[in-house]
């Protein structure tokens, strides 16, 4: 059994990260850093309650901790950790920039300690089914493809996540590109335009941006002003198109106290449209979301039986193409992606 320590327990702690671990066979959510007392008390009384990190850090009985502290805190925690001899665990993004994400992963390499990214979205319903749909030939050839995470949210907020410095891309734009990745490998390049287009906002609100593939184009979009916001995603392929409306369950599901566990949790109760090129439509099912194989691999790999999911290698990648989107927008021009990956 590996002991598991959480630092933070805001909404990716407690609606994510804290119930997942608790439900991984293999790992044990043994101490969680916040001032959240009595919430932590309330949803997992065994659990230790600390108001450092320094006191995990002392203990070493702790193997992995997992790092869902504000986004300015991730490389400070995380080279913490790992010069306390932790594995570590840190919830997207990476960090605030490149390069102190390239500092964390250095460290990381040098200590042969082990380093994932939590892009939890790679096992989404949505993103499973598409990827089911591409690996079986149904779509064809992909030429175009659309990733879509937007909402309905008109006021200005007053988190420190509504403050980012890159706004809904630094935000979810870790997710769509790692999807993106994923799917397709590097681009070319990118062209974003990143705004912000509620009055008096704090940071860009908004997130266009488009990736650029040899015989393939690949869009992602962020809004927060969008009152009808249902479409996910639209495939388009030389066989078939694959549209989907509704968001991945799991998010709202854990916020509702439904537990990885629940048969009812990750079920998606919308299907996506298949439409093929002969003009026939097939209504395709969607696969069950799956958070919980994240962990799972976590697990796999504390105990040397596998790799670890979303390694730091993969999330420089997205940090890359996240930090080419910020300049894109800023010079308003297309920024090319080196074919050499950090």
């Amino acid at each position: 059994m590996h002991r598991v320590a959480l630092v933070g327990f805001g909404l990716s702690g407690k609606a994510f990260h804290a119930p997942l671990i608790a439900a991984t066979d293999g790992l044990d959510l043994a101490a969680v850093v916040t001032s959240r007392q009595a919430e932590v008390a309330a949803d997992y009384p065994d659990v230790a309650v600390m108001t450092s990190i320094e006191a995990v850090l002392a203990d070493p009985s702790i193997a992995l901790v997992v790092l869902a502290s504000p986004d300015h805190l991730h490389a400070e925690h995380a080279l913490a950790a790992l010069d306390a001899g932790k594995h570590v665990v840190i919830d997207k993004p990476f960090a605030p920039t490149l390069a102190e994400a390239r500092l964390v992963a250095r460290r990381a390499a040098e200590t042969g300690l082990m380093l994932s990214i939590f892009h939890n979205r790679r096992w989404d319903s949505d993103f499973l089914t598409l990827q089911r749909l591409i690996d079986g030939g149904e779509l064809g050839d992909v030429v175009e493809f659309e990733s879509r995470f937007d909402r309905w949210r008109p006021g200005l907020g007053e988190r420190w996540k509504d403050r980012r410095a890159g706004g809904v891309w630094q935000d979810l734009g870790p997710h769509l590109v790692d999807q993106a990745l994923v799917l397709f490998g590097r681009p070319i390049a990118i062209n974003a335009d990143l705004a912000t287009l509620k009055p008096g906002g704090w940071s860009a609100d908004y997130a266009q941006v488009m990736l650029r593939y040899p015989g393939c184009r690949v869009t992602l979009h962020i809004s927060q002003t969008m009152p009808y916001h249902a479409l996910r995603m639209a495939a388009h392929g030389t066989r078939a198109s694959f549209v989907k409306h509704g968001l991945d369950p799991q998010e709202e599901q854990s916020k509702a106290g439904i537990t990885p566990g629940d048969p009812r949790f990750g079920i998606d109760p919308l299907p996506g449209r298949l439409t093929r090129a002969d003009g026939s439509v097939t209504m395709i099912d969607p696969a069950r979301g799956d958070y919980l194989a994240y962990y799972r691999a976590v697990a796999a790999a504390l105990s040397r039986s596998g790799p670890m999911p979303a390694s730091a290698n993969e999330a420089l990648a997205v940090m890359e193409v996240i930090e080419a989107g910020i300049a894109s927008s800023a010079q308003r021009r297309e920024i090319a992606l080196d074919p050499a990956v950090s």
